[in-house]
């Protein structure tokens, strides 16, 4: 029989602070020995156990109060908002019910269920990031929260039910996270290959932009502690339901920035960093959405013998080896997607969900050794672009699959070269097909993609890709691939002071020879402005404090055979702009025009030390009778100012059209 509690009104919503004090004992510790799994219900909160996790879910908002694993608690409670919680709770509005979704004892200790949900009535709901607690929320929608417990596994489930009616009204949501605050004996922090290290404490002068990643390359992340072998992963089996596709750049873990410096996992599945996401709902709009469920998994490794020799070089083998196996169960969920213990109308199963097939057919007869694919291709089925609902508070741009949060996304990376691909998983709708390549320039759209119900194959055959050109490509510098990792200080893009670095590094700016320099020493990842200030430092979350730098030419020097006719076009695709005074371009020390609009996205890219936000292309055309035989130069500059302005380049080509009158 499944519980249920109803309470109507606000005052019972609210979660009193005895609540977040230390969490008492489970009534059933784990052992880590495996057992049926269990669920009880008190007055204030479920618990779940199956003799390995034991998990205490609060009733009145839907937190985990505490995640015991082997019977080690491994969550604070001593750090602001403690435990784990969504941004987007379920408190508030009209009405209240927590109930069992699957009780064990109806499957012999197979599998646990429990929800907390939380009726809007109109009302706006949840607490993100900058909302105090207590204050009206930022969306009016429906909130459900659910936990859910396997027999054998070491972890819980969670995910998160929203729904807007139609009666409801317009509105848009700020930032949308989970976050669990974990305790004090996590002390390595494993983000990537690159952002894993022992962090025992918050590190003066840094913060925390250092260790954001791109969401889709990281499935699972965390920490583990050095001293009781232990780690604590957020594993996500799929990227469909979180915002700005697989490009997106977001906060993973950190340390918090209380005073008591908590490490924390998070799952931002909107947010307003690197270009931010929308969701926007109108009045009269019927609208939901499941995020997740995803899989907080526990791992530890053998004790060692009493007396066993403890180094650095051991302890950082042990947290690379949590870190690897949490890796390994990223794949085992993502096999399992999706879930088919999931019971919503808003969660198709696999047998009602569809695989998009089709073969690319590449036409570009301007490609140098004819048209191919030479690289990796990302394909996906994505909403078409749209401008965000007027009076819901969304800023009012173009939204893209790069900005989107309201709707699924659905993406697959291929690397055989065939142009081959197929989509799993997609729901049934309609879709525009996106796609972009390693080597092509530009990326390719196809509306109006019709996905069958009922899990029926779509099969597109063959479809053709005919590449932007502008005429036949005199020139390029960097690979277009979305990022700029293959330029000079790309792999180290997080270091804080990459801004001053590039005066040491190039005190002469950039010339870059076509046919002799190389891209990874000649061509700094960033055009920033060139730092002139001995003083200048990093300030943390406000990127560079210095006096304004000089402006930053950088040349393309290269030859012509002769003196053309016609057009010339430099093609630009940014990873990330923020440089409101535009690029100006001369050819052979002429003007030869500026390229502008390169701080629209706003996506503060440079400030917050990655190397990717928002991508886009820009063109600049001019007189092909600029060039001429011999020695050319091609300058881009940067105006002098604020070292946290500038642009990030995927790829800079030059090309020609001589019959362009």
């Amino acid at each position: 029989m499944k519980s249920a509690r109803n309470w109507v009104g606000c005052a019972v919503f609210l979660l009193s602070a005895a609540c977040f004090g230390a969490a008492p004992a489970p009534s059933a510790a784990p052992t880590g020995e495996p057992g049926p799994v269990t669920v009880t219900e008190d007055a204030t909160s479920f618990t779940m156990s199956n003799g390995i996790v034991t998990a205490k879910i609060a009733e009145a908002n839907g937190d985990i109060e505490s995640l015991v694993y082997k019977g080690v608690e491994t969550l604070t409670d001593k750090s602001g908002r403690a435990g784990g919680y969504w941004s987007h709770d379920a408190s508030g509005g009209t009405e209240h019910i927590a109930k069992i979704l699957i009780d064990p004892k109806d499957n012999g200790g197979e599998r646990a269920e429990v929800s907390v949900k939380a009726v809007s009535g109109g009302h706006k709901m949840g607490h993100p990031a900058g909302l105090a607690a207590g204050a009206e929320g930022d969306f009016p929608a429906d909130i459900e929260i659910r936990y859910a417990m396997a027999r054998g596994e070491p972890g819980t489930y969670t995910y998160c039910l929203m729904e807007h009616k139609p009666e409801y009204p317009t509105g848009s949501i700020g930032e949308a996270r989970y976050c669990v605050k974990l305790a004090a004996m996590y002390d390595w922090l494993s983000v990537d290959d690159k952002r894993n290290k022992y962090y025992p404490q918050e590190i003066p002068g840094e913060d925390k932009y250092v260790y954001t990643a791109v969401q889709s390359e990281n499935l699972a992340y965390g920490w583990s502690s050095t001293t009781t072998k232990m780690g604590w992963w957020l594993v996500n089996p799929t990227i469909e339901y979180l915002s700005g596709g697989p490009t997106k750049v977001e906060f993973l873990c950190h340390r918090d920035t209380t005073t008591v410096q908590a490490p924390c996992v998070l799952n931002y599945w909107r947010s307003s960093h690197y270009g931010g996401a929308v969701i926007d709902v109108a009045q009269g709009e019927e609208w939901s959405k499941v995020i997740g469920p995803f899989f907080l998994y526990m791992n530890s490794l053998p004790e060692k013998p009493a007396g066993a020799p403890e180094s650095d070089a051991r302890r950082e083998a042990d947290a690379i080896a949590l870190w690897k196996d949490a890796r390994a169960q990223a794949a085992v969920q993502a096999a399992k997607w999706p879930y088919e213990w999931v019971d919503s109308t808003d969660y198709p199963h696999k047998d009602q969900r569809s695989t998009v097939r089709g073969t690319f057919h590449l036409v570009d007869p301007l490609m140098t050794g004819g048209a191919r694919f030479i690289g990796g291709m990302t394909v996906g089925l994505t909403a078409p672009d749209r401008m965000p609902v007027q009076g819901s508070g969304a800023p009012p741009r173009l939204v893209t699959w790069q900005t989107d949060a309201k709707h699924y996304q659905y993406w697959a990376k291929f690397a055989d070269q065939t142009g081959k691909f197929a989509v799993p998983n997609v729901r049934p709708g309609t879709y525009t097909l996106r796609a972009y390549a390693d080597g092509i320039l530009g990326d390719f759209a196809k509306a109006n993609v019709v996905v069958p119900e009922g899990g029926k194959p779509a099969d597109l055959g063959k479809v053709k890709w005919a590449p932007v050109r502008r005429g036949k490509q005199v020139w390029q510098v960097g690979i277009p691939n979305r990022t700029a990792r293959e330029f000079a200080g790309g792999k180290n893009f997080f270091d804080p002071d990459t801004q001053i670095k590039y005066a040491t590094l190039f005190p002469n700016d950039v010339n870059f020879i076509i046919g002799k320099s190389d891209p990874a020493k000649d061509w700094y990842f960033e055009q920033i402005p060139h730092n002139v200030d001995p003083n200048a430092r990093v300030v943390p979350f406000r990127g560079i404090q210095s006096l304004p730098g000089k402006a930053t030419p950088y040349t393309v020097t290269f030859k012509m055979d002769h003196v053309p006719a016609g057009t010339a076009t430099l093609r630009l695709a940014f990873c990330s702009a923020s440089a409101p005074g535009g690029l100006q371009v001369s050819v052979n020390g002429q003007p030869a025009g500026q390229v502008d609009q390169l701080n629209s996205t706003g996506d503060a890219t440079i400030v917050r030390h990655n190397i990717q936000g928002i991508w886009f292309e820009r063109e600049m055309p001019f007189k092909a009778s600029m060039l001429k035989k011999g020695t050319n130069t091609l300058t881009m500059t940067v105006p002098a100012g604020s070292l946290n302005s500038g642009v990030i380049y995927d790829c800079v080509r030059l090309e020609l059209d001589e019959n362009a009158r």
